[in-house]
């Protein structure tokens, strides 16, 4: 495990985000984060029950540089969105890329599952992946983290100390080596440098 990297401009093509409880206030921390010129698409899995409709786009759309909308099946990916998984579909990035939303079984008792992401994602994007676990009461993401380390990609995981629920990194942790485990101020501020800042104006 290694502590922040100086900058992560220019080393990724593509981010997968997954969360469970916790994950509204953890994801409030990270998003502003985001820079506006991010040429990247956004992946998110959050742990949402099934039988409600989600707000997360309107939750989180205010806190947020980039545009985000819930993932519909079989559209083109953009790069500088962020998709959230829609309630009980899990989210996967197929050839093109394009979205793929899924019906099959639930992993870890949970669909949409954080596994299901990254491992798709890890498929398609392999070191040019950045990865994020955070706070969450379950074990997915974990096989999904090994995944993305596997194809040579970035993972970061939230220092379980600091999460609300620390289950989730925990179990990542066991599974893999990540390549930074951080607080969520510090995960905030690289992620921050993913895209370099704009020049200022005279």
């Amino acid at each position: 495990m290694r502590g922040a990297a100086s900058s992560l401009a220019g080393r990724v093509d593509a981010i997968v985000i997954g969360a469970s409880a916790g994950g509204v206030e953890a994801l409030s921390i990270l998003f502003p984060a985001l820079p506006a010129s991010l040429a990247a698409p956004v992946f998110v899995v959050l742990h949402l029950p099934r039988e409600r409709p989600s707000l997360l786009v309107e939750i989180f759309q205010p806190k947020c540089a980039l545009p985000i909308h819930e993932a519909e099946d079989k559209e083109p990916v953009e790069a500088g969105v962020v998709y959230f998984a829609p309630p009980d579909y899990h989210l996967l990035v197929d050839e093109g890329p394009r979205i793929a939303l899924s019906t099959e079984a639930a992993v870890h008792y949970s669909r949409p599952s954080i596994d299901v992401l990254f491992e798709s994602a890890a498929d398609r994007f392999g070191a040019r992946l950045l990865a994020v676990v955070l706070t969450g009461a379950s074990e997915d993401g974990a096989a999904g983290a090994a995944a993305v380390q596997r194809a040579g990609g970035i993972t970061l995981v939230q220092q379980p100390e600091g999460a609300q629920s620390p289950r989730m990194p925990q179990a990542a942790l066991r599974l893999t080596e990540p390549t930074h485990v951080l607080a969520l101020p510090a995960m905030a501020a690289l992620l921050g440098t993913l895209a370099p800042a704009k020049a200022a104006t005279r």
